[in-house]
């Protein structure tokens, strides 16, 4: 197998933990990304890996960049801009793609302007393989099982806190376009003002007053799992953070860069009156998108998935399998309603 994968926004937040952990699961990452001084300062932490500046508006450093590798790993936000230009390239060089967006734009259009284009190549593309859109996609797809259909899926995302990154800045000032939810078969406009709640949540969030935001789960969840309505939720203190312009960015508090971020995300899909619960709990939600889309990535490189094409988490891979196999190190997991459960809530590990 080919272990060499490129990471594209290496430097960033979120890129430094996919290059640890494809590290750490013995590939051999290349560094990417716009800037060159960033890319020397982690080039220097990583002496025996390449390292290759490219940009979205030049395809050819693009080429360069994915050359030799299997696989493209792209954690450069903000994903309106970067997604489509390194689709094309992974397309051009008959590579898989798998990115961490939260953007709901950047994940429909995948969808929607590649649907056909990867088949032929005979390549995955797979959008949103994160903490957003990804998480909650594995965890909707575990829920429901065998049922065919679902009347409701309900995603809410508890944080004690958020510090942003840069990216999730810079991708809040861009991304201004109406956020989606799918209602009656269909995908619809948040309401404005967006509905408001009241979420029990497993400990230790207990209840919690929540409202109506939507990340890229909307798109993935509804891209193949049939239900009449897909909704998301968050509850208010991290809204409040990451709003406040004096909000830090994160700060590591352990040897593995995390922070001390909890969360946790609670999935109920309903169908007539019954009703089936997956959670997953842990720290740092852009660390924990490292083993997720290295997991993904993983299982792709070895064949490991259920198709070709423009696909969510949830459809390329057995969710349940996938889920478990990154419990307890990385997630806290209970999957209720008949479903086995692995791991154990421990927010000192």
């Amino acid at each position: 197998m080919n272990n060499q994968v490129t990471v594209y926004g290496a430097y960033g937040y979120t890129g430094r933990f996919v290059v640890s952990e494809l590290c750490k699961r013995g590939f051999r990452p290349v560094l990417s990304g716009r800037s060159a001084a960033k890319l020397r300062a982690l080039g220097e932490a990583h002496p025996t890996l390449d390292t290759r500046i490219a940009t979205v508006d030049d395809s050819s450093s693009l080429s360069a960049a994915l050359s030799g590798s299997a696989a493209v790993i792209n954690c450069a936000g903000p994903f309106l801009d970067t997604a489509v230009p390194m689709i094309e390239a992974a397309i051009h060089a008959g590579i898989h793609y798998l990115d961490v967006t939260a953007e709901q734009p950047a994940v429909r259009t995948a969808f929607e302007r590649f649907a056909d284009a990867e088949q032929d190549a005979s390549i995955v593309i797979a959008p949103a393989v994160a903490f957003y859109g990804g998480l909650g996609d594995l965890l909707a797809t575990a829920a429901m099982s065998n049922w065919g259909a679902a009347d409701e899926i309900r995603v809410a995302i508890a944080l004690d806190s958020w510090q942003p990154t840069l990216g999730t800045r810079l991708t809040g000032k861009r991304n201004t376009l109406p956020r989606l939810v799918m209602a009656n078969h269909k995908l619809e406009f948040l309401a404005d003002p967006p509905p408001t709640a009241v979420w029990d949540f497993p400990p230790p969030f207990g209840k919690q007053d929540v409202v109506g935001l939507t990340f890229s789960e909307i798109i993935t969840i509804s891209s193949h799992l049939q239900a009449a309505e897909v909704h998301s939720y968050i509850n208010l203190a991290p809204l409040r953070d990451v709003r406040n312009p004096d909000t830090p960015a994160p700060q590591a508090v352990d040897n593995s860069g995390r922070s001390a971020q909890i969360f946790l995300v609670d999935v109920i899909a309903r169908k007539g009156s019954e009703e089936r619960r997956a959670t997953a709990g842990g720290r740092d939600i852009y660390a924990v998108t490292a083993p997720i889309v290295v997991e993904a990535t993983e299982r792709v490189l070895e064949g490991r998935f259920k198709r070709t094409g423009v696909a969510a988490a949830g459809e390329l891979f057995d969710a349940q399998d996938f889920l478990e196999s990154l419990s307890p190190e990385h997630l806290d997991l209970e999957l209720a309603g008949g479903f086995r459960s692995a791991g154990h809530r421990d927010q000192d590990r």
